[in-house]
């Protein structure tokens, strides 16, 4: 019976990535909405600027995030020695989603000229509220659990610092990038304003994925921890809460994995060719 209850309960905490998964399969929808937009109007000579220095800008700032990651690379080989052969990946990956995340975070203003719109662009009409929250309470769930575990003496100081900094840092930045989109202003030629609506769905769902995936995968990593350490020690009857940290665990990296293969879609530069157009 025990073992029964714990394979239900694996299950049913697996169901959470299964959904984020799925409700980022269905944001690609926007994507495609957004890029046939552009294809379907002919922007400003501003507007096709506007889309060749975000992409430049777009491309030198994650290259900058690569480079985070190889100097946190050495950095770990400094510190942990042989220990850090299992810490490279994890490094590249943290400069990686870094540099995304500052890239939406720093974007140049576009320089086409601005005017009052009559309706502001809302949030719900650039991304998934479900996704964006998501990554919200995932982040938020993160940083606890990094904070309990340190707590308890269960993490090094470094990984203590590693795990707390590092996720805060890029949730404020995305935060930040998130709150840019919605104050910017639009622009006055109708042309450019497919290309503006674009720029600020590419902007939301990059930033969204990005943070979700720097918290999903150490929230995983850290809930995996917790759960087979617990499960080491002797306890009368039958304890579900190492089955459920294990599986808690598996799903958060099983939906980073997820939400980074659609990331990895997103980094495309928005492009304006008229293809739509030239039949």
């Amino acid at each position: 019976m025990g073992r029964l209850i714990a394979v239900v309960l694996f299950i049913a905490v697996l169901v959470p990535g299964v959904l984020l998964a799925r409700a980022w399969a269905q944001a690609a929808g926007h994507r495609a909405v957004a890029a046939a937009a552009v294809e379907f109007a002919v922007p400003t000579p501003e507007g096709s600027a506007t889309l060749r220095r975000q992409a430049q800008h777009g491309r030198r700032v994650r290259r900058l995030g690569f480079l985070l990651g190889v100097v946190g690379i050495v950095v770990s080989v400094v510190l942990f020695g042989e220990a850090s052969v299992f810490l490279w990946a994890p490094a590249l990956a943290i400069g990686l989603l870094t540099g995304v995340v500052l890239a939406e975070a720093t974007r140049p203003r576009p320089r086409w000229r601005t005017g009052t719109a009559a309706r502001r662009p809302r949030r719900s009409e650039q991304i998934s509220l479900f996704l964006l929250w998501s990554m919200r309470v995932v982040m938020a769930a993160e940083l606890v659990t990094a904070v309990l575990m340190w707590q308890q003496d269960n993490l090094p100081d470094s990984v203590g610092w590693v795990a707390i900094v590092v996720p805060a840092a890029t949730w404020v930045l995305a935060e930040v990038a998130l709150l840019r989109v919605l104050v910017r202003p639009v622009p006055a030629e109708g042309a450019d304003v497919p290309v503006d609506e674009a720029l600020r769905t590419w902007t939301t769902h990059l930033v969204t994925a990005a943070t979700s995936v720097l918290a999903l995968l150490p929230l995983g990593t850290l809930l995996l921890a917790a759960g087979i350490d617990l499960g080491d020690r002797v306890t009368d009857g039958f304890d579900l809460l190492p089955v459920a940290l294990v599986a808690g665990g598996f799903a958060s990296l099983a939906a980073g994995l997820a939400v980074a293969v659609f990331l990895v879609t997103w980094l495309r530069p928005i492009r304006s060719n008229d293809r739509a157009l030239a039949g």
